[in-house]
């Protein structure tokens, strides 16, 4: 298999991923359970899953396998906290503020260097969400919205030491995220117990909006860099008003198409740029 075939294969899993996320805001607003429980029973279930699809966990405790685990527990419990605090539209905006965080530390921490067009796509990205989301953005839930911008670091830093893994399993980091985001949780899954609805909403959050998608970005993120492991996922916000449309009914406005229509167009434009310029001849 030829590592553009491989590359390839790799954007579609992250694509793939970032559909599957998509739904977490809709799912954590339907179901009604403390936040701190909507975490820990959502990441215990996909640790159960994450069990079940992956081989043996081979723990080498290095600096990235415990900051990927680390990272990955604080992005779960602060994103479900700050959707329940805030706007669904406010906490993943703000989270989605991801790219920039990534880019300033890639050429740094993985010696991946970000280019003028990496930048401009970022800066077109974080334009089109700021269009996308212009009539749903409240200042109302200030803690929801100051969780959602700490998100969008923890978010990068996920990412940036997943990526670090790429030579070994980061996996490994995901099981151990789950365990501590579970352990978090525990207390307050005690607090009531979830009606039938809930715990249908908790088990979709556990296997196909967390426990599935990561399975598969953790085989996608050994073939993209990190720059494009978080700037392909910009689509999953772009989503949840199609789940919303679909579901409730709410038609998107003129601002959030023309907004949508930037992000899809920029990511797109960068993943074309950047294939072409692989194929040109040296």
């Amino acid at each position: 298999m030829s590592l553009l075939s491989e590359r390839k294969q790799a954007v579609l899993l992250v694509v793939a991923s970032a559909i599957l996320w998509s739904f977490g805001g809709i799912l954590i607003k339907y179901v009604n359970w403390h936040p701190l429980g909507i975490a820990g029973m959502r990441s215990t279930i996909a640790l159960l899953f994450l069990l079940l699809v992956s081989r043996k966990p081979k723990w080498t405790w290095s600096v990235a396998q415990i900051g990927g685990g680390i990272a990955y527990a604080a992005t779960m419990i602060l994103f479900v906290v700050a959707t329940k605090l805030t706007t669904a539209a406010n906490a993943i905006l703000l989270q989605y503020t991801a790219p920039i965080y990534v880019a300033l530390f890639s050429n740094w921490f993985l010696d991946e260097k970000i280019t003028w067009l990496d930048w401009l796509i970022i800066f077109l990205v974080m334009v089109g969400m700021s269009l996308f989301f212009l009539d749903k953005l409240t200042t109302s839930g200030f803690w929801g919205n100051i969780l959602a911008i700490i998100t969008g670091i923890t978010l990068a830093w996920l990412f940036l030491f997943l990526r670090k893994q790429r030579n070994d399993s980061p996996m490994e980091s995901l099981i151990l995220g789950n365990i501590l985001a579970a352990l978090v949780g525990l207390p307050f899954m005690f607090t009531s117990i979830p009606d039938g609805a809930s715990w249908l909403g908790l088990v979709l959050l556990g296997i196909f909006q967390l426990g599935l998608p990561y399975f598969l970005f953790s085989i996608a993120i050994k073939h993209v860099t990190a720059i494009e492991s978080i700037l392909i996922p910009t689509i999953e916000p772009l989503l949840n008003p199609i789940w919303v449309l679909l579901l409730m009914g709410e038609k998107p406005g003129v601002w959030a198409i023309a907004g949508g229509s930037i992000v899809l167009l920029s990511v797109t434009a960068r993943g074309v740029v950047t294939t072409l310029h692989k194929n040109s001849p040296e």
